[in-house]
């Protein structure tokens, strides 16, 4: 396989964290990253950060913001 580059694996590092790339294309940013100090390194810095959004995301609404919610939308489907 060819090396994708730079330029293309740091534009497809969101979708290629997400597995949103074809197979061809997530093979290819793969092979990058293993042979890239620079991105490699961008990578992990946005794998550390999804991660930490991903576990501040995990609280729970309130009942009562949910309720509210609920009835909006109730309201605008009626």
């Amino acid at each position: 396989m060819t090396d994708c580059g730079c330029e293309k694996a740091k534009a497809e590092l969101e979708e290629y964290l997400h597995r949103e790339l074809s197979d061809a294309d997530f093979e290819a940013v793969t092979e990058h990253l293993a042979n890239c100090a620079d991105c490699s390194q961008e990578h992990l810095v946005a794998v550390t950060l999804t991660e930490k959004v991903r576990k501040a995301c995990q609280e729970q609404a309130p009942a009562e913001l949910k309720l509210a919610i609920q009835l909006k939308i109730d309201a605008l489907r009626a």
